[in-house]
């Protein structure tokens, strides 16, 4: 069987890609850039988990979440949001099955995006 795949939504490259270089071994990964392109995609697929950034352009994180939760078919996917705020990490702890303030260790990453996986089912 091969790898589940993670949706990671984050506009800055370089967190992307420390993202997909500390998960890759674990899954089979999609990124990007904003959230219009991932909400498309996910039209298409349903990924097993979702690493998510709250302060995006165009289309903040909180109103991705909101649009992947009021979905039935993506509802049901592990979100973790990731950001610098907080107030805004406190304000949305209920939100999201968990949140991450950056900076966020890469171990810390691989080992918290593997219990909520397996949290989920």
């Amino acid at each position: 069987m091969g790898k589940p795949l993670l949706f990671i939504i984050e506009d800055d490259i370089e967190i992307r890609r420390i993202f997909t270089l500390t998960l890759q071994d674990e899954y089979e990964i999609e990124s990007f850039y904003d959230g219009h392109a991932a909400l498309a995609r996910l039209q298409q697929v349903i990924p097993a988990l979702i690493i998510l950034d709250l302060k995006m352009p165009r289309l903040s994180g909180r109103e991705v979440l909101q649009k992947i939760q009021a979905d039935e078919r993506s509802a049901k996917i592990p979100v973790i949001l990731a950001t610098s705020d907080a107030a805004q990490a406190a304000a949305l702890q209920d939100e999201a099955d968990l949140v991450l303030l950056k900076p966020i260790s890469p171990i810390q990453l691989r080992l918290l995006a593997s219990r909520v996986r397996s949290r989920s089912g």
